[in-house]
């Protein structure tokens, strides 16, 4: 889950909800109308280093439902079809995180992890509207516009984004409860009855409306990241990325090869965030793409983003007190400046801030605490200046329908399996636990020292596939073998270039 940075994020990933407005997203889906006819292709990640092949089509739906006669958007859909064409269970229909991560973008990176789950079912792929493949609402600015410039200037940007958007879309009807709509029609248009949804960070927030919505055509339901629909999520993100980055470099100072090599990194993590307080350090660090040489003022702000975005994924998390203890003792900040650009690239190439924008400013802004603990805030890595910007990103930006039942628990006999990192600096474990608290039918695990998505745990794959096969039978799921997770650890630390220790 991602929220739009300051010099820093809110993830890829992986992004955030929660919205104030009551409105009703429209009428009842006019799915069975609708038609959909898909054709081989292959879908490719964005930079084309991974093809798979797929059907594809696209599906033209009112972009504001209550206008059926009006701007129509194109939605783009592929399905990966099961192996065993013989087959006639239930599909997976997948949500991407963000919000505004294309969903096709992120299944070709993951698709590893649905290969034991497609031998017998489709998996369908429906880019959310906004992203993807579907009428995207993409900012023209640079990655370094975004991350490597102060707050006004951002503020600058977003504004001319929204100018440009506004003249080709509706920037109020990209919303969660919108899109739930969308979603429902795919599914008719393709003929299935019922559906499993595997959703991602913010895709959790989805997938729960969904099924909210749609009971009847909801068949089981993966939350991976899990965010409560409960839950103002935004304010409280600072806190939890600082309790993340804590138990990383404490876990290093409890590992005796990591002791030994750096000591006690939260003492360097102290150090550099004091210095670049005072002034920010001029850097040159390779491109992570092109290799060529950039230069940029490396700031307590990029420190942030580094530590926020380090702390998702425990391959980056590993290479933490390393990267510190280069910059403090040997004024070497090639490793952070690496790490902050592969961050940068990343994010910015997965996510529409557009999309992103009108979903976080008609769901979550308005329900900020105007009581907010800035001093609490202002003790962390992040500071306020989330919270800051948000506010005023949104105070211009469209606010679009939102359903009153969003931030309704979920409830009933639905089969849902959550999974969470004890290290999540986003959606820590105790928003799944909220999230289940009215579904008896519920299973949680929590993977100790990761972060932000367990789909790529080892094994997992056999764990969602063996959860959606008992899920025929509610009850069953409590049955789920999870024990080969027991085996998942996180990555060794980094204890010099060459990698970790013997």
């Amino acid at each position: 889950m991602t929220i739009l940075p300051v010099r820093s994020l809110f993830a890829p990933a992986t992004a955030l909800v929660l919205a104030l407005l009551g409105a009703a997203a429209g009428a009842a889906s006019p799915a069975a109308q609708v038609s959909l006819s898909l054709t081989p292709c292959q879908i490719e990640q964005q930079q084309r280093l991974i093809s798979l092949a797929a059907q594809c089509g696209e599906l033209s739906v009112p972009e504001d439902r209550s206008k059926p006669d009006g701007r129509q958007i194109k939605l783009f859909v592929a399905r990966v079809p099961a192996l065993n064409r013989q087959s006639n269970t239930e599909p997976v229909f997948l949500i991407a995180g963000g919000p505004g991560m294309g969903t096709v973008d992120f299944y070709t990176n993951v698709s590893a992890a649905f290969k034991q789950l497609g031998r017998d079912r489709d998996i369908v792929l429906v880019d959310q509207r906004g992203t993807g493949r579907s009428a995207p609402l993409r900012c023209a600015e640079s990655d370094e516009t975004i991350w490597s410039t102060g707050r006004a200037q951002v503020l600058q940007a977003m504004t001319q984004c929204r100018t440009a958007l506004a003249a080709k879309a509706d920037l109020a009807q990209y919303t969660t409860s919108v899109a739930v709509v969308d979603l429902d029609v795919v599914r008719s248009a393709l003929g299935y009855a019922r559906i499993n949804i595997y959703g991602s960070s913010y895709g959790t927030r989805v997938a729960q409306h969904y099924a909210r919505r749609y009971p009847a055509n909801t068949r089981a339901l993966i939350l991976d990241g899990v965010v409560a629909p409960q839950t103002v999520l935004g304010p409280a993100m600072a806190l939890d990325a600082q309790a993340a980055l804590d138990r990383i470099l404490a876990r290093c100072r409890e590992t005796a090869q990591c002791q030994a090599r750096f000591g006690d990194p939260a003492a360097d993590y102290q150090a550099l965030r004091s210095k670049l307080a005072r002034e920010p350090v001029q850097i040159t660090v390779p491109d992570p793409l092109s290799g060529k040489p950039i230069h940029l003022p490396f700031s307590s702000e990029a420190l942030a983003a580094v530590l926020r975005l380090s702390a998702y994924s425990g391959s980056q998390a590993a290479l933490l007190p390393l990267a510190l203890h280069m910059a403090v003792h040997d004024q070497q900040y090639s490793a952070l400046g690496s790490l902050f650009l592969m961050s940068a690239s990343s994010v910015g190439d997965a996510l529409a801030y557009g999309m992103h924008n009108s979903v976080v400013c008609a769901e979550d802004v308005p329900r900020f605490d105007p009581k907010l603990d800035r001093k609490a805030l202002q003790a962390t890595f992040m500071g306020t200046d989330q919270v800051d910007l948000l506010q005023a990103l949104c105070e211009g930006w469209p606010r679009g329908p939102v359903d009153a039942s969003l931030y309704t628990p979920l409830k009933g006999e639905l089969p849902v399996l959550l999974l969470s990192g004890s290290a999540d600096p986003v959606t820590p474990p105790v928003q799944a636990k909220l999230a289940a608290l009215q579904l008896p039918h519920a299973v949680q695990r929590v993977l100790p020292d990761q972060g932000h998505g367990q789909l790529m745990a080892p094994c997992m794959d056999k764990v969602i596939t063996d959860f959606l096969r008992l899920a025929a039978v509610a009850p069953a799921v409590r049955q789920l073998d999870v024990s080969c997770l027991e085996a998942v650890k996180p990555a060794p630390f980094m204890l010099g270039p060459a990698g970790p220790g013997p």
